[in-house]
């Protein structure tokens, strides 16, 4: 296949163009440049979206001996990532930026960008495996887990559709990355002990609070507890997220002396909620916008979900009523903020994802 190769910088995505090309694919390398001023995002070559990063992308390209060059996708970025992050926190929601970049970015415009140009599909580095399966309406391409469950990307890639997985290639899905970074050496690429990425890289020193502040100004509003009762005040509801802990600055303590965490946070009002960890549990789920690697199921299918990017699998039943899915958690999860994903999991195959829009507890406090 001709193969556009989404080269971020880092030790995962050389090595996958590599694998590429030794498999016999036409592959050429791109690095995507998402920022409209690159001295604005993260540096420090963390690999995904720094100054240094495009280099290492491009040193890779030359040894591996594949054309290479640099998309600019910082409008598109800037619109479907960086905006919506900020629309997400004001709304009191908390949004997965690396999720939403894979969906409307990588696997949206640079594999509309990649069609165009005459290719027939795109490479990454991200760890997860496909397979193919035959259902009643013909082939499908299945989403799996990789086998370095401490390396699998599956959650963050749950938001493609069957065509996107039909034109993806993801080598390094069988794999553990202790072996990506020894082949990355072998082969002489220079990004083999790089560290990982793991910061949000628009915002370079990873304040996220101070970012949204400088964007956003003072949106001073109350901090209560479950009876209503003031306890503290803040400058921004948006620079909270629900099951936080640190930096809540209460001026009233806790009747029993226990720390206190983030339950709710109303943005009309600015209102921010405060009370004790077990209250954080909840046991349903109320997901919106879903987006299906498969045909959505219709029964109630009982299946795991897993609700954060490195989260732990909870059992649930799951049913879907046209754009809303409702979930069942069988194992109570806590800290879980509307905005985030629920991505669907049937054993180790990604059946699709919903964004949650809101949670309910009836296990008991």
């Amino acid at each position: 296949m001709r193969l556009i190769a989404a080269m971020s910088g880092g030790v995962d995505s050389a090595v996958a163009a590599a694998r590429a090309v030794d498999a016999g694919h036409d592959v050429t390398g791109v690095h995507l440049a998402l920022s409209r001023n690159p001295r604005s995002y993260r540096s420090g070559a963390r690999g995904c979206c720094s100054i240094e990063d495009a280099g290492d992308a491009r040193r890779a390209a030359d040894v591996i001996g594949i054309p290479f060059f640099v998309w600019d996708m910082s409008d598109e970025f800037a619109d479907e990532v960086v905006d919506d992050f900020i629309a997400e926190y004001t709304a009191g929601r908390t949004p997965n930026p690396c999720l939403r970049c894979n969906e409307k970015i990588k696997f949206a415009a640079v594999l509309e960008r990649a069609v165009a140009l005459g290719f027939d599909g795109v490479v990454t580095g991200h760890y997860a495996r496909l397979a193919t399966s035959e259902r009643a309406g013909g082939e499908v391409v299945e989403l799996h887990r990789a086998v370095d469950h401490g390396k699998d990307q599956s959650y963050v890639l749950g938001v493609l559709t069957q065509d996107q997985l039909g034109r993806s290639v993801f080598p390094l899905g069988d794999d553990p990355k202790t072996l990506v970074r020894e082949e990355a050496a072998l082969r002489g690429l220079q990004v083999a002990n790089k560290p990982d990425s793991h910061d949000i890289c628009f915002i370079a020193d990873g304040d996220n609070a101070g970012w949204l502040a400088d964007r956003l100004g003072p949106r001073p509003g109350p901090i209560v507890d479950e009876s209503g009762a003031e306890v503290g005040s803040h400058d921004g509801a948006y620079a909270f997220t629900i099951g936080q802990r640190k930096g809540l600055r209460l001026g009233v303590p806790a009747s029993d002396g226990k720390p206190r965490f983030v339950l709710d946070i109303e943005p009309v009002s600015g209102t921010v909620t405060v009370g004790p960890r077990e209250h954080l549990a909840i046991d349903a789920i109320e997901g919106i916008k879903p987006l299906w690697c498969d045909e959505p199921p219709t029964e109630p299918l009982d299946c795991t979900v897993q609700l954060r990017a490195h989260g732990d699998e909870h059992r649930a039943t799951v049913t879907v009523d046209g754009d809303v899915v409702r979930v069942e958690l069988r194992d109570p999860a806590a800290g879980i903020a509307p905005g985030q994903a629920c991505v669907i999991y049937a054993g180790t195959r990604v059946v699709g994802s919903a964004t949650i829009a809101r949670t309910s507890r009836s296990v008991p406090a």
